[in-house]
C-alpha cells in the first residue's frame, strides 16, 4: 500500500494507477456508490450485514479503544466476530443513519443497535466506565463490524473538494445524503488533526483493489445541523423545526440548502437538480415501514419513530416537489 506522503492531496494521484506489490501489478479502482437493488426490499432492521450477522453473545473483551470523542472498546462475539463498541450521544443516530445511506448505495460498515448486554472479562476501563458496570453489564449500545473483508486505510482519507469524483452526481447524492439526515460533521482529511470522518475502505479483487471512498461516522446525524452551540445529534424536535429549510429554493438550476455544518460551502454550492432526481431513484422508494423499522431498530421510542419517519417523509417530498424535476 501506498506510503503517507507530505500532502494530504497525494491520495488523489493514485486513484487510478497501479503499483507494483511484490512484483505484480495491482490496480486501484476507486469507487464511491453502487446499485443497492430494489430499494424497496431492503431490510432496515437488520441493514448491510443482514440479521444473521448481527452481533451474538456471549461478549470477550479485547481491548479499550481511547481514539474519537465518544467511549469504545473491542470486544470478539460468540462467533469469533470483532466489533467496536461504543456508546452515548451517537448511538442511536449512527445506525439509522448509515442505513438510509446504505439503501442509497453508499458504502458504510455494518452497525446494530443492541439495548443490553454483557462483556466477560472487562478490566481497566477508562472512558468507558461510565458505561459498563463492574460486572460487564451494559445498555444502550452500537455495535460495529471491526474488518471482515475490508480492510480501513488508517492513512487515508479524502477531502469533499478533492478526490476522483468531484462534480459527479454520485458525491453530489452523498452530500444530499449528509443534509437529509443533517450530518453536520462532515470533516474531511484537511480536518486529519481533529479526526477526519472520511476514509476509504479496501476491498481485494481477483486482480485488482477496490477502494470504497465513504464516510465513516454517521453519528453527529438526525438532530440540528448549525454552529457550535446551536447543534445537536438526534433530537428530532431540532430535526423537524429545521425541516421546513431543508430546501429553500432553485438559482440557476442549482438547489439552494438550509443546511450548515462544518464544511458548508463545500456541500451547499453546486448539487444539481438533476442530481436530487437521479437520488431520488433510490432514496425515493424507501417506505415509511422500512423507516419506522430501522428507526425501531436504531432503539428509538415509538414516539420519535413517528416523529422522525414524518420528518423525513417532508424532506424527500421537498426534493420531488422541486421545480424542473
Amino acid at each position: 500500500m501506498p506510503k503517507r506522503l507530505g500532502s494530504p492531496w497525494i491520495l488523489v494521484a493514485l486513484w487510478i494507477v497501479g503499483s507494483p506489490l511484490g512484483g505484480v501489478e495491482t490496480k486501484r479502482h476507486p469507487v464511491i456508490w453502487h446499485d443497492p437493488g430494489i430499494v424497496e426490499t431492503l431490510d432496515f432492521v437488520g441493514g448491510p450485514g443482514g440479521r444473521s450477522q448481527a452481533p451474538r453473545p456471549p461478549f470477550r473483551f479485547l481491548k479499550e479503544d481511547a481514539s474519537g470523542s465518544n467511549p469504545k472498546i473491542q470486544v470478539r462475539d460468540r462467533n469469533g466476530q470483532e466489533w467496536r463498541v461504543k456508546w452515548g450521544s451517537e448511538v442511536h443516530a449512527e445506525v439509522f443513519a448509515s442505513r438510509l445511506a446504505w439503501a442509497a448505495g453508499y458504502f458504510v460498515e455494518p452497525t446494530y443497535y443492541v439495548a443490553r448486554g454483557k462483556i466477560n472479562g472487562v478490566s481497566r476501563l477508562r472512558r468507558a466506565k461510565k458505561y459498563v458496570a463492574a460486572d460487564g453489564s451494559f445498555t444502550d449500545a452500537r455495535f460495529e463490524v471491526a474488518g471482515k473483508g475490508l480492510k480501513y486505510l488508517k492513512q487515508q482519507s479524502w477531502a469533499w473538494t478533492k478526490n476522483p469524483f468531484v462534480g459527479g452526481k454520485e458525491l453530489h447524492g452523498l452530500e444530499i445524503i449528509m443534509i437529509l439526515t443533517s450530518n453536520w460533521d462532515n470533516k474531511d482529511v484537511r480536518d486529519a488533526g481533529r479526526g477526519t470522518n472520511t476514509g476509504v475502505l479496501e476491498r481485494r479483487m481477483n486482480g485488482g483493489v477496490e477502494w470504497r471512498y465513504a464516510v465513516t461516522d454517521w453519528g453527529a446525524s438526525m438532530g440540528k445541523w448549525g454552529g457550535v452551540m446551536g447543534r445537536e445529534k438526534w433530537d428530532c424536535e431540532g430535526f423537524t423545526s429545521q425541516t421546513t429549510h431543508f430546501i429553500t429554493g432553485v438559482q440557476d438550476g442549482l438547489v439552494q440548502w438550509g443546511y450548515h455544518g462544518q464544511h458548508t460551502n463545500d456541500f451547499v454550492g453546486g448539487i444539481r437538480v438533476a442530481d436530487v432526481k437521479w437520488l431520488l431513484h433510490y432514496v425515493g422508494r424507501i417506505t415509511e415501514h422500512q423507516m419506522r423499522a430501522g428507526l425501531a431498530a436504531s432503539g428509538a421510542t415509538p414516539e420519535e419513530v413517528a416523529c422522525f419517519t414524518a420528518a423525513l417523509q417532508a424532506r424527500i417530498q421537498q426534493m420531488k416537489d422541486l421545480p424542473g424535476r
